[in-house]
């Protein structure tokens, strides 16, 4: 695959639970990138992945299948994974605890082609504060083929939640 990254743009919130990131997905590639450049939480709740559709809507009808890994280094790991659900679940897991300076980096296939599924795949990882560090390994598929023109992302309260969108040529 190609490697060579096209800034599209950026987003970030501040106290917020959700973010959109919206008319980011044009013909002009099939596979977008975006990083998770700096991401604060202090309120339980994985971050979820929902796709919008080109009428600007979040898709969240049960619509998604996903599956994902849980790295965690002061437990076990553990596995996720959903059919028809209205998400694509845990694509950077929280604990109970306050968690600081995460990341991620994810790709989106497809998302413009109205006669394909849109895939996901990704990795994330932060520190909780009194426990160690956590990452996760996700993927998932949007089971409806139809225009995708953006994302969001959802979960916990993020004091902080910063997004770069790139074109992957």
């Amino acid at each position: 695959m190609a490697t060579n990254l096209q800034f599209i743009k950026s987003a970030s919130g501040t106290s917020v639970t959700s973010l959109e990131i919206t008319n980011c997905f044009t013909d002009k590639y099939d596979v977008y990138a975006f990083a998770i450049t700096k991401v604060d939480a202090t309120s339980d709740g994985n971050m979820d992945l929902r796709f919008i559709d080109s009428g600007g809507s979040v898709i969240s009808d049960a619509e998604y299948d996903y599956a994902n890994l849980q790295l965690i280094s002061y437990s076990s790991f553990s596995e996720g994974r959903g059919t028809n659900s209205t998400n694509i679940n845990d694509i950077m897991r929280r604990d109970t605890d306050t968690e600081k300076n995460g990341g991620g980096f994810h790709y989106i296939y497809n998302p413009n082609d109205s006669s394909s599924y849109t895939f996901y795949q990704g990795q994330s990882g932060g520190a909780v504060a009194s426990s160690g560090l956590i990452g996760t390994k996700a993927i998932g598929v949007h089971k409806v083929a139809e225009q995708i023109t953006g994302f969001q992302l959802y979960g916990a309260t993020f004091d902080t939640l910063e997004v770069v969108v790139y074109g992957v040529k």
